[in-house]
């Protein structure tokens, strides 16, 4: 009697799923909806500002109910923090992917602007939410407590490749890897924000793809002109 008794506990244990693969749907479902609610969130703020954007309108297009996205995110404030350190992450471990420390200075260099210059013209959104939180002057971006250490290693590969480059006599010495990085981005996120008023004011279409690409190498051309030695 006690055998089968026994018996039947382990064939009922062996039935029963465990607590750990229980959960693990409830974890896959959270994840989607944490995602689904930074995607719309992202939108919206890009699109809106901080001050345009609206909660409502963030779990509208989530696809979920407003309370659902204070459980997540705690509210307005704190989902606008996530959606700049997830724009930041997303191109930080795109660029991490090029893998510059394995590749020629010239090469890598070379690589980072033409990535850079893509990443902006696929991604509208990033350029929207910088330009928002600049209005604020990073007033929201200073509450993030992983801002530095996301950057940290782009401007230590931009390092290596400058000091290769230059004792390599490829580039000039003394570069300061972050002005580097801030022209790079600087010349394709002027072009991107303002092609409209100065396709207007020089009548020419810096929609046109030839403009487009033109821009990308002559940033390029810039960049590779102030490092020659």
């Amino acid at each position: 009697m006690k055998r089968s008794a026994r018996n039947a506990g382990l064939a009922n244990a062996e039935k029963a799923p465990s607590r750990a693969a229980s959960e693990r749907p409830r974890l896959r479902d959270a994840e989607r909806t944490s995602k689904a609610i930074l995607a719309a969130a992202t939108k919206e703020f890009a699109e809106r500002g901080y001050g345009g954007a609206r909660v409502d309108a963030i779990a509208e297009r989530a696809k979920i109910n407003k309370r659902m996205l204070y459980h997540y995110f705690g509210g307005k404030d704190a989902l606008y923090v996530a959606v700049l350190e997830g724009s930041y992450i997303a191109i930080r471990s795109a660029e991490a992917r090029l893998d510059l420390s394995h590749r020629s200075p010239a090469d890598g260099l070379r690589e980072l602007v033409v990535f850079t210059w893509q990443y902006f013209l696929d991604h509208p959104e990033f350029l929207g939410i910088l330009s928002t939180e600049n209005m604020h002057k990073a007033r929201f971006l200073k509450r993030s407590a992983r801002i530095f250490e996301l950057h940290s290693p782009l401007v230590s590969e931009i390092s290596g490749l400058l000091d290769r480059g230059a004792a390599a006599g490829v580039f000039r010495g003394g570069c300061d890897p972050v002005k580097i990085y801030m022209s790079i981005a600087a010349l394709g996120s002027f072009f991107l924000t303002n092609r409209w008023t100065l396709s207007t004011i020089f009548r020419r279409n810096l929609s046109d793809k030839s403009e487009i690409d033109a821009w990308g190498e002559h940033i390029v051309d810039v960049i590779f002109a102030y490092l020659r030695p």
